[in-house]
């Protein structure tokens, strides 16, 4: 029986299969970014020849497929979303434009907004009104609704967002709204603020709320397709989406709060790195995913991810909790440019998997990082992919070259010039996840993984002043294998409407209620033991955000209840900003409830150390190390537990290489793993 991870890359599309034995296969395809699942189903022929079975026979085998996809990710950064109609509180139909009146650059005056989803003539005020406290002020007018959804109608939209104001206290006139929505336009995706996100605060309500619109008959239509496309080649097993928060749902639940999904990919490489840190004993580590067309940062602090609901994609605020993951515009496909000014550019146009680099010859023509670095010699045009895609070293060349005219530079100074560019801006990148958050980052380890890490991690430890870098085996596809390792979570919220401070018996009934819902949801996919972990979003009276605040072991049943969640919040503030002011007044926001259902693990079993005589490398070859130099070239196979090496070296697997600077050490660690430690 088999647990299969996919992950859906800008390049490439990851797959990973376990069995019962703990056996791990993977395999690599190229992604199809005009229908993903084209290159899910290209990738599950590719894996079950690895598996040594038909397609048919390994997927008959497979009671759990997991999935990380970009359907809503692309479709929000390409604008290729649904047409949305906005349904809100007469008088309120601006907020989206109005915002929290901030910049992202408070002092460039020349910043233009970012451009709604929904266009003004699109966002339509319907005569109702709650007070704060719930209570109806206006009474839905059921004759100013019928006009709006004619409107809606005649405006050509597909999708609806329904977001009245303070519904996250009374749903009342949003359910009445989308009843009627639902009969007299069948046809068309709702969304209701209510639902998608209970919570004060009407900026990030209504714009989650038109988020989740214009993603979800996209990511409906694919899951769906997709979930077709596996039954009709024989999957008779669960299929499970990977949210932004780590955990995974079911296909209905992943449509239905489709920007849930924004993240769905790299929170699988954190769902990994978790592993990795549990695994390896190592509580602090930097997750450096950099893939074809992105790197993914993030930190793990004693063993655990920070969730935020601080998100934002391409200009929009989306509220739903997710990992704190930064994405930068960084790699292997990242195009190399020269501007005006002869200043050198890389990135952020990727030239992605289609055409890709000028190397896979496929029409590209510009010099990409992967053309540098198989310039400078750490790539092997003819062992790209274990043989099977080789490279077109000519076409790298070719397209250096005109950098390097431009640059008035030779060709190794201008493959140099870009490889140093993209490690400089990976490690800006780290520095935003650590230094900016009073974070050392030389108190971490790196963990290298992706496709293209391997060539860059050494540099951009180097920069940070970070010592040890750990590679795991899989780790061209951990996002993809850390998807076996998620969990099934469910998360629902509520915020407290109240004067003065919470009482116990308040926290206790919000608590209970969350509980119930939660649990009672995720029982509907899940027949295991579930847990509860809480958590309560709070302030100082005088401020205007929330910090999330960990209750996972609060007894509710505490007399001084209300003041232990107090001191909680005190030394969460300390932490995360040196301070905390004991003597100001706390106010109690939201209330949050994760119930999550624990999936079994696959195990990698530890290695024996290596009695043999150091691993002899495969060959040498020229590779730019400020000089040329000749190279020992170790296949990564033949490490084994144990066994060590020094550099300069390059160690090769199939789907990633590894570059060793000169001084360095690798160690091969008992899981097989690279262990390296920076001179």
């Amino acid at each position: 029986m088999y647990t299969i991870g996919v992950d859906v890359g800008g390049t490439y599309t990851d797959l990973v299969a376990t069995d019962k034995t703990g056996r791990t296969v993977f395999a690599k395809s190229p992604s199809t970014p005009a229908d993903q699942s084209l290159g899910v189903m290209a990738g599950l022929d590719e894996l079950a020849r690895r598996l040594g079975v038909t397609r048919a026979a390994m997927l008959a085998e497979t009671d759990r497929l997991v999935h990380g996809t970009t359907v809503a990710t692309n479709a929000l950064l390409e604008r290729k979303g649904a047409r949305v109609a906005l349904l809100t509180t007469e008088g309120h139909r601006d907020v989206v434009e109005m915002r929290e009146g901030l910049k992202p650059d408070r002092y460039d005056l020349r910043t233009p907004p970012p451009e709604p989803l929904v266009p003004r003539e699109r966002r339509l005020g319907v005569r109702e009104r709650l007070k704060a406290d719930g209570s109806a002020a206006i009474a839905l007018d059921a004759t100013a609704l019928g006009e709006v959804i004619a409107e809606v109608k005649r405006s050509g939209a597909n999708s609806v967002a329904v977001c009245f104001l303070h519904a996250y206290l009374n749903p009342a006139h949003e359910l009445a709204a989308v009843e009627r929505l639902a009969k007299e336009l069948p046809d068309v995706s709702v969304s209701r603020s209510s639902d998608v996100l209970p919570q004060i605060k009407e900026y990030e309500r209504v714009s989650t709320t038109i988020v989740n619109a214009y993603v979800e008959p996209t990511v409906r239509r694919y899951l769906t397709n997709l979930e077709r496309s596996l039954h009709e080649a024989g999957f008779k097993g669960s299929l499970f989406v990977v949210l932004s928060h780590g955990g995974m749902a079911p296909v209905e639940e992943a449509s239905r709060l489709a920007a849930g999904t924004v993240l769905s990919g790299p929170a699988g490489g954190i769902s990994g790195s978790r592993r990795c840190a549990e695994m390896l004993g190592i509580p602090d580590l930097v997750p450096f995913d950099m893939g074809g067309t992105s790197t993914d940062i993030s930190l793990i602090a004693d063993g655990e991810a920070s969730l935020s609901a601080d998100g934002m994609l391409a200009g929009q605020r989306i509220a739903l909790r997710s990992l704190d993951i930064a994405s930068i515009a960084a790699g292997g496909g990242s195009i190399a440019s020269v501007d005006g000014s002869r200043t050198l550019r890389v990135g952020p146009e990727s030239a992605g998997s289609v055409p890709g680099p000028a190397c896979y010859g496929n029409g590209g023509t510009a010099a990409a990082v992967t053309d540098a670095n198989v310039v400078l010699g750490y790539l092997d045009a003819a062992a790209f992919m274990g043989g099977a895609r080789p490279l077109d070293r000519a076409a790298s060349e070719a397209a250096v070259d005109r950098i390097a005219k431009a640059l008035e530079l030779s060709r190794i100074e201008a493959a140099a010039g870009i490889y140093k560019m993209i490690n400089l801006k990976m490690a800006d990148g780290i520095r935003l996840m650590t230094l900016r958050r009073g974070v050392d980052p030389r108190k971490f380890a790196l963990l290298s993984f992706g496709g293209a890490a391997g060539m860059h991690a050494a540099e951009v430890a180097r920069e940070l002043e970070i010592k040890r870098i750990i590679v795991p085996t899989v780790a061209s596809v951990l996002s993809a294998w850390g998807m076996l390792t998620s969990d099934l979570r469910y998360e629902v919220s509520r915020t407290h409407y109240g004067t003065g401070r919470i009482s116990a018996d308040e926290v206790r009934a919000l608590f209970a209620a969350l509980e119930e819902q939660a649990a009672g949801r995720l029982r509907d996919w899940f027949k295991g033991d579930i847990a509860i972990e809480r958590s309560a979003e709070m302030r100082y009276g005088e401020q205007v955000f929330e910090i999330d605040v960990p209750l996972g072991d609060l007894d509710l049943g505490a007399a001084d209840l209300v003041a232990q969640i107090e001191e909680r919040f005190h030394r969460r503030h300390e932490e995360l900003y040196t301070y905390a002011s004991p003597g100001q007044e706390v106010v109690f926001v939201n209330a949050r409830v994760a119930a999550v259902g624990k999936v079994a693990r696959g195990s990698i079993d530890a290695g024996k150390a290596s009695s043999a005589a150091p691993c002899a490398p495969r060959g040498k070859r020229q590779a730019w190390l400020g000089a040329w130099r000749e190279v020992p070239v170790y296949a990564l196979d033949d490490l084994k537990p144990g066994h060590s090496l020094a550099g300069p070296a390059i160690i090769e697997a199939e789907t990633t290489t590894v570059l060793v600077d000169d001084g360095d050490c690798v160690t091969v660690n008992p899981l097989g793993w690279l262990d390296i430690t920076l001179r």
